[in-house]
């Protein structure tokens, strides 16, 4: 098992992780979107995140993504590969806040 602080690198934060993460309703659920290491599983990422944010988390999505080409000139790089996991809390917790008293 990993160490629960390297397992999650940091939360994603854009406009539809952002309308994701509002609540509407107590029966609605919550998600979450974090960048994560690429080795980790989703009971890892689950773990984490509930030890860590003392959240209850009912289902965990993960994608991974290629890195894309990038050209400057002659030169050819490549952005690293990474993934992404959209972590869904259980109906009725509070969302994870991010930037508090900011």
């Amino acid at each position: 098992m990993k160490d629960i602080y390297s397992v999650i690198r940091r939360p994603i934060i854009t406009e539809k992780s952002n309308i994701q993460k509002e609540i509407e309703s107590e029966q609605d659920s919550i998600k979450v979107t974090f960048e994560v290491t690429r080795q980790a599983n989703k009971i890892e990422i689950k773990d984490a995140v509930q030890r860590l944010f003392d959240r209850k988390v009912v289902d965990v999505n993960i994608m991974n993504y290629r890195g894309k080409k990038k050209r400057v000139g002659k030169i050819v790089g490549r952005k690293s590969d990474w993934k992404k996991a959209v972590v869904t809390l259980k109906p009725g917790e509070k969302p994870i806040e991010f930037f508090e008293g900011v």
